[in-house]
């Protein structure tokens, strides 16, 4: 029997500060690939969740820089009219439209039809991507779609289900199983490994940008994932609860809130008229946190001050060295007097 290996999360690890020179941290470049022929100017991209991305949330990830994938929990006329809607607001044709679809039939007339309204940018988005129902649709994908429409494929966890999935054409590859706020598939099925070591095994034979995926709750997480080895991370939770994710704002008392419900909840599973079975994730009410500009844009300052720390003045030099930390470490690292 071989010997255990030690697996790795944001929380075990502290990144390492480095000469720097940076002259001021507003100059720091935060561009990044998201996949083989798309780039974003910072390395945010808004959840397919029916409780995160939307049209609102997917305007306002592009007016800061970002990119908002559409959920497929909807019909196909109902995402095709929200690609519509964001095709005649953005200029730019160079910048990615984002759509999630699945592995069934329906998809094929799902992501045909996003392609005629403007789509450019497809996530296969299911829970276990190293499957051959993936493999197909991406082969189906490349020799259907037009040329400019980039294909990124996950949720995977491994370095072989990597090598599988650029193999058969992907574009970019979506990282993490298991880690999200309210997933529970590692409770569910024991299956899921922790996100740093998702990464590090995954860079060794990525070709393409690695799209890092849950278990990220600060911006600390999100400058850890990049100096892992993540071009861009993919947030839920953080954006979940404010005036543009879908979803009608909940008043109690003197309190405001909103859903919040993972894609293989029961909810979600029932809201959309699928089985009730497979169930591997939660629900919940969370409170309103107004307009996601402030919740980005805070995100965003705490990754341009990581790579002042790290002497980089883009995310193409930030390149930091990492340790492992106990958790006295840990508990050390956060405010310890109040």
């Amino acid at each position: 029997m071989s010997m255990l290996k030690t697996a790795l999360t944001y929380d075990d690890i502290q990144l390492v500060p480095s000469y720097s020179a940076v002259k001021t941290r507003t100059s720091v470049d935060l561009s990044c690939k998201i996949s083989r022929n798309y780039t974003i100017n910072i390395p945010i991209v808004a959840s397919p969740m029916d409780t995160v991305c939307g049209y609102d949330m997917a305007i306002r990830l592009h007016k800061l820089g970002g990119v908002g994938c559409i959920h497929r929990f909807n019909t196909i006329e109902q995402q095709a009219n929200i690609v519509t809607k964001l095709s005649e607001t953005i200029d730019n044709k160079k910048f990615p439209i984002m759509v999630a679809i699945g592995v069934q039939e329906e998809d094929r007339d799902r992501a045909l039809e996003c392609v005629i309204r403007g789509a450019n940018v497809f996530i296969i988005d299911v829970a276990h991507g190293d499957h051959t129902n993936v493999v197909s649709m991406i082969k189906w994908c490349k020799e259907n779609l037009p040329d400019h429409v980039d294909i990124i494929a996950g949720n995977i966890a491994t370095a072989d289900s990597a090598i599988r999935l650029q193999e058969a054409g992907a574009d970019g590859l979506r990282v993490g199983i298991g880690g999200g706020s309210l997933c529970t598939t590692r409770i569910k099925t024991g299956f899921g490994v922790p996100n740093v070591t998702c990464l590090e095994e995954i860079l060794k034979v990525a070709e393409v940008p690695i799209m890092a995926d849950g278990g990220i709750r600060t911006s600390g997480d999100i400058a850890k994932a990049l100096a892992v080895g993540a071009d861009c991370v993919m947030l839920g939770s953080l954006l979940a609860g404010t005036q543009e994710s879908p979803g009608k704002i909940i008043e109690r008392g003197n309190t405001l809130y909103k859903r919040y419900r993972g894609s293989a909840s029961l909810e979600t599973k029932t809201t959309h008229g699928q089985a009730e079975r497979n169930v591997e994730g939660e629900s919940t009410t969370i409170p309103f946190k107004g307009g996601a500009k402030f919740i980005i844009n805070g995100l965003i300052d705490g990754v341009r001050s990581a790579c002042s720390y790290a002497g980089a003045n883009s995310l193409s030099e930030f390149h930091p060295k990492y340790v492992r930390v106990t958790n006295a470490g840990l508990t050390e690292g956060k405010p310890h007097l109040l």
